[in-house]
C-alpha cells in the first residue's frame, strides 16, 4: 500500500477546511446567522460533524475564522481598487459601494455590530481588521478635506456615522440586482452629500474653495 505523504495530508486538511468555510459562507447568505448550527455546516460541506469540530470548537470560532479571512480578502481588493482613483469623492463612492455590496452578499454583522453577536474575547480578534476598514475610510475623508472637496469636520465621528449608514443600507431590501443597484446608488449619493461633497451639472465632484498655496 502506498504511503500517504505529509504534503498530501496537509492538502487534504486544507481542502476540508476550505469546504467548511465555503459551506458556512453559503449558509450565511441563504439563511443568515441566527439558528445556524455546526451540524448544518457539516451537512452542507459534505463532511461529518466531527470533522467540523476538528477545526472549530463552536459556531463562534467558525464565524471568527470566516470573518477574518473574508475581511482580509475584501481589504486587499478594496485597497487595490481605491489606488486606481485620484479624486477623494470618487474614492468615497467606491468605498461605500464596495461596503454595501459586500455586507449584503456576506450577511455578516458589520464592524462594531459584531460585538452584539460575539463574546468580548472573540470580538477582540477582529478588532484590527475591523479597525482597518475605519482607518481606510478616515483616510479618504481626510484627503477630501485636505484637497478642498469636503468641508472640515471631525473625521472619526463622521466615519462612525457613515459606517452606521452602510450597515443600515445593507440590511434593507432584497438582493435582486436592480433593487440592490438602486439602493447602492442612493446610499452613495446620500453619504457623499452628507459628507459635504458638491457636484457640477455633469455630476463631477467640485472643490468647495480654491486650495491655499503652501508657503515655500
Amino acid at each position: 500500500m502506498p504511503r500517504i505523504s505529509a504534503a498530501t495530508n496537509a492538502a487534504q486538511r486544507a481542502d476540508t477546511q476550505r469546504r467548511i468555510l465555503t459551506a458556512f459562507g453559503e449558509l450565511l447568505f441563504s439563511h443568515g446567522l441566527p439558528g445556524l448550527t455546526m451540524t448544518d455546516v457539516a451537512r452542507h460541506a459534505g463532511v461529518g460533524r466531527t470533522a467540523v469540530y476538528n477545526y472549530y470548537a463552536d459556531i463562534e470560532e467558525l464565524l471568527i475564522s470566516y470573518a477574518l479571512e473574508e475581511t482580509e480578502k475584501f481589504l486587499t481588493e478594496l485597497r487595490e481598487a481605491l489606488s486606481r482613483l485620484d479624486n477623494p469623492v470618487e474614492r468615497l463612492a467606491l468605498y461605500v459601494r464596495a461596503q454595501v455590496e459586500d455586507l449584503t452578499r456576506r450577511h455578516l454583522p458589520p464592524g462594531p455590530a459584531m460585538g452584539a453577536v460575539l463574546s468580548p474575547s472573540s470580538f477582540a480578534k477582529l478588532a484590527d481588521h475591523v479597525g482597518e476598514l475605519s482607518v481606510l475610510l478616515q483616510g479618504i475623508l481626510r484627503d477630501g478635506m485636505d484637497q478642498g472637496y469636503l468641508p472640515a469636520a471631525d473625521v472619526g465621528q463622521q466615519s462612525q456615522l457613515i459606517l452606521g449608514t452602510l450597515s443600515s443600507s445593507a440590511a434593507r431590501g432584497s438582493d435582486e440586482p436592480a433593487e440592490l443597484e438602486a439602493r447602492v446608488a442612493r446610499t452613495v449619493r446620500f453619504i457623499q452629500l452628507g459628507a459635504g461633497a458638491r457636484f457640477d451639472d455633469g455630476g463631477r465632484p467640485v472643490r468647495l474653495a480654491p486650495l491655499r498655496a503652501v508657503a515655500g
